[in-house]
């Protein structure tokens, strides 16, 4: 009998623990350009202030901190965590939301497009991963959405909530990996959702 409730118990508890890391998107402002299905092209760019960082309501306090900490672990490892956390943004998320985004709308990102989505990402989760434990990453962010001839012009707000990391095979041990996998979830879910 115990066994039975077990086995009747694990899939609910599967599915609240899918539902807590559930991607939304919801559109509490204007609409989405109905002739953005007939474009080839989008322009995106990306804005990070300001942003909380866990349990830091500003992003400035979560590095200052990390960086103490790593520096006081190991000189001068704390100052290259910082460069790193700011330079990852061009080099691995904006790459992968940009590609995943790309393959969920069928539109390129071309600077020169009618349209121009400014993702600004409010909050990050670092999350962990330390072997035997571990706490998913994930981003919350809006996307606006704009003519680029004219940004005072807002035809969409779009709001991202918990954009999961969903990395695979122990590559998540790195905070930089783990937030590209978030980065790469919300091109891929805001494409979509956009051309729908």
């Amino acid at each position: 009998m115990q066994l039975l409730k077990k086995a009747i118990l694990l899939p609910a508890v599967i599915l609240v623990s899918h539902a807590i890391y559930a991607q939304r998107i919801s559109v509490p402002e204007g609409n989405v350009p109905a002739d953005l299905k007939n474009e080839k092209s989008i322009n995106i760019e990306f804005t990070y202030d300001p942003m909380g960082v866990g349990k830091f309501d500003r992003e400035a306090d979560y590095v200052k901190a990390k960086t103490e900490e790593y520096n006081k672990n190991e000189a001068g490892r704390g100052d290259e965590w910082a460069k790193k956390w700011v330079n990852d943004r061009a080099s691995r998320f904006e790459p992968r939301f940009n590609e995943e985004f790309s393959s969920g709308s069928s539109l390129t990102v071309d600077s020169k497009a009618k349209y121009t989505i400014v993702f600004h990402t409010t909050f990050m989760e670092p999350g962990f991963n330390v072997g035997v434990a571990r706490k998913r990453a994930f981003i919350n962010a809006e996307a606006v959405i704009v003519e680029t001839a004219n940004r005072d012009k807002v035809l969409a707000k779009l709001v991202i909530d918990n954009s999961p990391a969903r990395s695979f095979w122990g590559t998540d041990f790195d905070t930089g990996e783990r937030f590209a996998a978030a980065y790469a979830a919300a091109g891929k879910k805001l494409g979509k959702f956009i051309i729908k």
